[in-house]
């Protein structure tokens, strides 16, 4: 399952920094924990999570692979970028085939660096962007809902229900508001909404790029952006780019201790990267064995069949039953056998929600 987050913001920002910082530190992962470039602005990052090596230890698990995200370095906005200004078109079109926007936004003062603006203002820099999608959007619910209204009158079902959510969704954006405001009263609705690819109905992360100095507590920029995140559901983190930048070409087993002369206990990335996981409603799955202990990705809410299929569409197709631990059992017990000793391996059926951690061994017959 290939989950996209398309890194945006202004020119000057840090973002192809925090890219470049991004694809160099999992380019110098171990080979276990790869790194592939899908094209020269796409790579796929490992997800971090201490729990495999935990299973791999106790099954003797030669390898360890852990699930990817990707991430995309989107070509800079400008204003007037949803009539084509810059390179607005191929901006939209880029940001539409993400499954989340990370939104870069410049946190700190440098007269070196020069602001499009000439003045460093996070709120008003989110509000930019966020403008020029809202008008993408709006310009194109604008000529599709007249039309499944009309539609809609005459007995066409499935325009009727598109009539009324993205009718929603255009009068969200007429009144200055994201499209993710919308609310689908049911699975169908949802279902239509989702295939409408409106930019504003993408899920947010806020990434506030500060100072050296304040790497570890933020600043009063941040504070802000944290307070407009909260206020509409979004998420948002601290990242110094220049750190991540100067960490990404540093041998790992130097990196723990320059972070903690900084006050850090993790990489901004890896915060980051966790914050679009849980973004987009992923959960992580594992299987473990003596050839790799691997942690595979899911959404929120999948059943066993679903998770079967991340793996192999024939083990979703031929699915029988799922044998299933949960992580904290795998590990008190020491294993498959102790866990099935002790009662802990559960036989689950199609109808079973797979709950993050949960180590599992597929059945399926083709």
């Amino acid at each position: 399952m290939g989950f996209r987050c398309g890194i945006v913001g202004l020119p000057n920002v840090g973002k192809s920094t925090l890219f470049n910082a991004l694809t160099e530190t999992a380019a110098a992962q171990a080979a276990n924990y790869p790194f592939c470039t899908i094209e020269p602005n796409v790579g796929n990052v490992a997800v971090p999570d201490a729990r495999l090596e935990s299973l791999a230890k106790i099954a003797g698990s030669a390898k360890i692979i852990e699930t990817q995200l990707g991430f995309v370095d989107i070509a800079g906005l400008v204003r007037g970028a949803s009539k084509g200004e810059g390179l607005g078109n191929q901006f939209l079109g880029n940001i539409r085939e993400v499954d989340a926007i990370v939104h870069v936004l410049r946190c700190f003062e440098n007269d070196d660096i020069q602001h499009v603006d000439n003045k460093v203002d996070p709120i008003a820099d989110a509000e930019t962007v966020e403008t020029e999608l809202m008008l993408s959007d709006l310009e194109s619910l604008e000529k599709r809902v007249p039309n499944l209204q009309k539609k809609a009158a005459q007995g066409d079902k499935e325009a009727k229900i598109a009539a009324s959510v993205l009718g929603q969704a255009l009068d969200l954006l007429r009144e200055g508001k994201p499209a993710r405001l919308t609310q689908p009263k049911d699975i169908e609705e949802e279902r239509v909404f989702g295939q409408a690819q409106l930019i504003t109905a993408k899920p947010v992360l806020y990434v506030c790029n500060v100072n050296e100095e304040d790497a570890a507590n933020g600043n009063e920029f941040s504070a802000r952006v944290f307070e407009k995140a909260k206020a509409e559901g979004a998420e948002a983190v601290v990242v110094s780019a220049a750190i991540e930048a100067e960490i990404a070409t540093m041998p790992a087993d130097e990196r723990g201790e320059f972070l903690g002369e900084l006050g850090l206990e993790e990489t901004g990335l890896a915060r980051v990267i966790r914050a679009g996981y849980s973004l987009l409603h992923l959960l992580t799955f594992f299987t473990v064995g003596p050839k790799e202990a691997r942690a595979w990705t899911t959404h929120v809410g999948a059943k066993a069949p679903q998770a079967a299929g991340e793996i192999h569409t024939d083990f979703e197709r031929g699915f029988i039953r799922a044998e299933t631990i949960a992580f904290d059992d795998y590990v008190k017990f020491n294993g498959e056998a102790g866990a099935r000793d002790n009662g802990k391996l559960r036989s689950e059926g199609k109808d079973y929600v797979v709950q993050d951690g949960d180590v599992m061994l597929f059945r399926f017959n083709v």
